[in-house]
């Protein structure tokens, strides 16, 4: 049974800095690659960023480019989501997922690539 658990969401001022982490179990963590997705209120659940199984290249959504930065460490079986410059428009529920195919090259950036989820934490940025 495939878990995962993130952490590390909060409430903060615009501009301000935030660490999530996604705890993985159940599954050969270094062979899969992750990614990040959000949903804000009353939105659709949107793709942010995605690292693949070797951690040697990661994709960001045009909206947090430069700002997030997308991690991990195979050993820990984690995956990180280093936060900057945090704006309100960023708030939203964080959710980790893990793709469903192992060693792919190019990960997806669908909700239907990933076939196990997080339960989401929540990120508020105040203006």
């Amino acid at each position: 049974q495939v878990q995962l658990v993130e952490s590390g969401g909060g409430l903060v001022q615009a501009g301000g800095s935030l660490r999530l982490s996604c705890a993985a179990s159940g599954r050969t963590f270094s062979n899969y690659a992750m990614a990040w997705f959000r949903q804000a209120p009353g939105k659709e659940r949107d793709f942010v960023a995605r690292i693949i199984w070797s951690g040697s290249s990661t994709y960001y959504a045009d909206s947090v480019k430069g700002r997030f930065t997308i991690s991990r460490h195979n050993a820990k079986n984690t995956v990180y989501l280093q936060m900057n410059s945090l704006k309100p428009e960023d708030t939203g529920v964080y959710y980790c997922a893990i793709v469903s195919r192992p060693r792919l090259g190019v990960a997806p950036t669908a909700l239907h690539g990933y076939d196990y989820w997080g339960q989401g934490t929540q990120v508020t940025v105040s203006s």
